[in-house]
């Protein structure tokens, strides 16, 4: 084991780099004992050196410049908090690993769309790259997959990976308010990245099940491939539905390798009622790993939030300390194989809304288009009418995708249904 400080230039200044300088301050002697070693910052950098971030730089060095922070000499671990899945953030990575430096990261970002290439740069120059941070917040399901749960095939990983919708999302179920109502509500409280459709239309969440599925199965990650749906299009009419049927809405990742190849969706689906998925409730988080031995496997916490996701870079930062050094993704970049990508065949129930005509015989050829499709109703209500519409809820019997989106779009041409349909798998967990 090192026994020498080890030494950290820290990019991103935020509240999550700004929580890790505050737990190297308290923590530093714990850490010293549980490392064997003295971590220590040699320098930062960040948008603004006037700012006032309620921590001590005095003693730290300034770089105005990332990728300057990066090759310093005093620099063992380049710690990269600043976002983005291009410019100064991919380029500072690169070149800290040019300069053989490691590298600790919350960038799931970079990780989605670059991570292969900057693995493979890493491997060459006997780099580590570690990313605790980029999935989950708090939750180390990294690290489960990675160390935990190395020796089990995985069968599948599944989970809520945002802590911004599922904030949403509960919000609208418990204080009875709109999307419009709450997305303001989230973003007035800070809880949305700048560009808020990272957040509410899943690619944020895609990132990192991009990044989990990439360990689990071994495979190169595809993130082009996730099938990415938002929450935009759910109402607080679907939330109250699901609820009367048994059901709450979560924006749910799956990622499973199949026959076919490997399928990879983020999208909004009905869980039920009493699962522990709808359980969560605000920023919480929930990752689901099946394993072929270890069986299933429930992680879950804080998804966000300075003291989480700085937990988790520390969690990476203390590994280093202590000489561990595994490979990004569990094996080297180059084992990692291209998956045929793949999109779910697998039979579910699925929940529509659709706006129904108050015509004569209007529900009669919506029937008959299903039944046309090959998909049978389980359950069917119909609340009220409105301007001569009438909101038509239906959850189907096991069908497939295909089917539901067959059924879709013949809807269009009855004459009969108007508006934005919605389909909603349900994932009975």
């Amino acid at each position: 084991m090192p026994t020498a400080p080890l030494r950290l230039g820290i990019a991103g200044l935020g509240t999550v780099g700004v929580g890790v300088l505050k737990m190297l301050h308290k923590n530093a002697e714990m850490l010293s004992i549980r490392t064997g070693r003295q971590i220590t910052v040699s320098a930062v950098s960040a948008k603004s050196k006037s700012k006032d971030r309620g921590v001590d730089l005095g003693n730290i060095t300034w770089e105005d410049n990332p990728v300057v922070l990066a090759q310093r000499e005093d620099v063992d671990v380049f710690v990269e908090l600043i976002g983005g899945s291009e410019g100064i953030a991919k380029d500072a990575a690169e070149a800290a690993i040019a300069a053989g430096k490691d590298i600790v990261t919350a960038n799931k970002a970079m990780l989605a769309i670059h991570g292969q290439s900057l693995a493979l740069a890493a491997e060459k120059t006997d780099c580590v790259i570690r990313f605790e941070a980029a999935v989950a917040g708090g939750i180390p399901v990294v690290k489960a997959l990675t160390e935990g749960l190395a020796g089990n095939k995985i069968n599948r990983v599944l989970g809520v990976m945002n802590g911004s919708c599922n904030y949403i999302l509960t919000r609208m179920e418990t204080a009875g308010l709109t999307y419009e109502q709450v997305f303001a509500e989230a973003d007035s409280l800070g809880y949305l990245e700048k560009d808020p459709n990272l957040d509410v239309g899943g690619i944020d969440a895609g990132h990192k099940l991009a990044l989990l599925a990439s360990i689990a199965f071994g495979t190169e990650i595809d993130f082009n491939n996730v099938v990415l749906e938002g929450i935009g299009s759910i109402t607080i009419e679907d939330i109250h539905a699901a609820a009367d049927m048994g059901f709450r809405v979560k924006l749910l990742g799956v990622a499973q390798m199949t026959g076919r190849g490997l399928e990879q969706r983020m999208t909004p689906c009905l869980v039920p009622a009493s699962s522990p998925l709808a359980q969560l409730e605000g920023g919480t988080n929930m990752v689901i790993l099946e394993g072929g031995d270890s069986g299933t496997i429930v992680l879950r916490g804080a998804g966000a939030g300075a003291g989480p996701t700085a937990s988790a870079v520390m969690s990476d930062i203390i590994d280093i300390a202590r000489g561990l050094r595994l490979k990004t993704f569990g094996q080297p970049a180059s084992s990692l194989v291209r998956a045929q990508p793949a999109t779910a065949t697998t039979p579910a129930p699925f929940y529509l809304r659709l706006q129904l005509l108050d015509k004569p015989g209007a529900m009669a050829k919506i029937t008959s288009v299903m039944g046309d499709a090959g998909v049978s109703i389980d359950r069917m209500r119909q609340y009220g009418h409105a301007a001569g519409q009438a909101p038509v809820l239906i959850v189907t019997h096991k069908t497939t995708r295909a089917a539901i989106d067959q059924v879709l779009s013949d809807f269009t041409s009855t004459g009969v249904v108007e508006g934005i349909m919605v389909a909603l798998r349900i994932e009975m967990l």
